[in-house]
């Protein structure tokens, strides 16, 4: 057959993403094998109901048809309202484009930022996505790691050494996955004050908003930052719908109307029903209190369990829906790690390094999962860890 674009071809350039351990554990589960998935970060229960209901009413009141390109005019209105409450910011609805899910929005974000032959600087630890989404915009990229010592905060000096000549952008996430470190002030008003010394664009990834354990703050919020910054959320985490497939992308009026041309020729709008049960999902708060009070518990209930176990330090874990797990004093090579504790007590969990370099030696705990089987892989963790050292001789 004619050869595939370089551009599609570059976008995992070395055939692996990360997901190898997740993947072998599902099949081994869906086999009938006892595992403990606690390697990906989707909700065990189901939508809130009030959501499904919602739906279903969209559904019957004949809710099937195209929608506008940037979002139907009432999805766009709670989303506005969403990013005005999260943010501070006062936002309006043509500031908001409605994506398929808050991937879409980052996709968009990135396109709309950077042209081939551009450069970003990534924070890391960061989402398994962000080099692909670069790699498919045919811009390069530089990853900056924060360190675990430093409980996984950025340092604007390190970000500006990156900066070279052809800089646009900077991508942060905050709460972050996986490390579920909240990123303080102090660390946002740094990188701010660079950007707008730069003149960069700030892509800020906020989909955990809901889920931290400290003070969410925007970058948008800060001074001067509003004109450059680029808030990218959905509603997979908050509200429980990771299936459903809404985000959105809040940023400047100028910037989110030529945005609108990328849906055109990409999702051509969203889902005409989701969108409507989306919009009163937005506007009532369906589950968001009960799933953010769900997890801070089960974070509370995973990090008791494993207190006292013999050189596991645990690093950020503040918010979102994940635990990180500083395992290098055991084995530094964080895959090693994680294909061996699925081997010998099948526990799923992520290698650190699937998240950059700085996650390396750690691994990421999902917490989507009941407090007694997350007290049973602690349990299983504990007996591993004490054991590791004797069975890999």
């Amino acid at each position: 057959m004619p050869f595939p674009s370089s551009r599609i071809s570059g976008i995992v350039p070395s055939g692996k993403d990360g997901w190898e351990i997740h993947f072998a554990a599902w099949n081994r589960k869906q086999a009938g094998e006892d595992i403990i998935m606690l390697s990906v970060g989707d909700h065990d229960f189901d939508t809130p109901s009030e959501t499904v209901e919602a739906c279903v009413r969209a559904v019957r009141g004949g809710h099937h048809h195209y929608t506008q390109l940037p979002g139907i005019p009432a999805l766009r209105e709670a989303m506005a309202k969403v990013s005005t409450r999260t943010t501070g910011v006062p936002t309006s609805a043509d500031q908001v484009l409605a994506t398929p899910g808050g991937q879409a929005a980052l996709y968009a974000a990135v396109q709309g930022t950077l042209d081939p032959g551009d450069h970003a600087v990534v924070v890391a630890p960061y989402y398994a996505t962000y080099p692909g989404t670069f790699r498919a915009a045919g811009a390069d990229f530089t990853v900056v790691e924060a360190a675990a010592e430093d409980g996984f905060q950025p340092r604007a000096s390190e970000i500006e050494k990156a900066l070279m000549k052809n800089s646009k952008a900077i991508l942060l996430n905050t709460p972050n996955n996986p490390t579920g470190a909240v990123y303080s002030r102090a660390s946002l008003e740094a990188i701010a004050d660079l950007c707008r010394r730069r003149d960069l664009w700030l892509m800020s990834d906020e989909v955990y908003w809901t889920l931290g354990g400290g003070e969410h703050i925007s970058p948008r919020a800060l001074e001067g930052m509003a004109e450059r910054t680029l808030v990218i959320n959905s509603m997979s985490k908050s509200h429980g719908m990771t299936g459903w497939r809404i985000g959105w992308l809040t940023g400047p009026v100028d910037f989110i109307t030529l945005l609108i041309s990328l849906n055109l020729v990409s999702t051509y709008g969203i889902n005409d029903f989701i969108s409507h049960a989306a919009a009163e999902a937005l506007n009532s708060d369906f589950g968001v209190e009960r799933i953010a009070a769900l997890y801070a518990g089960r974070r509370k209930v995973f990090l008791e369990a494993i207190r006292g176990i013999n050189n596991i330090v645990v690093r950020g874990s503040e918010g979102g829906m994940y635990a990180m797990l500083d395992v290098r004093a055991i084995e530094p090579d964080s895959e090693k790690f994680a294909w061996s504790l699925l081997a010998a007590e099948n526990v799923a969990v992520m290698p650190g390094a699937s998240f950059g370099d700085a996650a390396e030696g750690h691994i990421r705990i999902s917490l989507c999962q009941p407090d007694d089987v997350l007290k049973d892989a602690a349990n299983r963790l504990r007996r591993f860890a004490s054991s590791y050292g004797s069975k890999a001789a």
